[in-house]
C-alpha cells in the first residue's frame, strides 16, 4: 500500500475518531479507505447511470 498525506479540519478528525471509538472502524486508515471506496463507487455509479440515460434518450429519438 502507498501512504497518502491529507489535511482535514479538526472537526472532521474529531468525527472520524468518534466512529473509531464507537467501533465502526479499527483505525483512521481503515475508515479513510472505506470512505474513498464509497466515493469511487458512487462516482462510478453516477457515470454508468449517465451513460445509460444517454443511451435511452438516443434510442427514444430513433437515431
Amino acid at each position: 500500500m502507498e501512504a497518502l498525506t491529507a489535511k482535514i479540519t479538526p472537526r472532521l478528525l474529531h468525527e472520524l475518531d468518534h466512529l473509531i471509538e464507537d467501533g465502526w472502524y479499527a483505525s483512521r486508515s481503515e475508515a479513510i479507505r472505506d470512505a474513498i471506496r464509497t466515493l469511487v463507487e458512487s462516482k462510478r455509479y453516477s457515470r454508468m447511470k449517465k451513460a445509460v440515460m444517454e443511451d435511452i434518450e438516443w434510442g427514444l429519438r430513433g437515431e
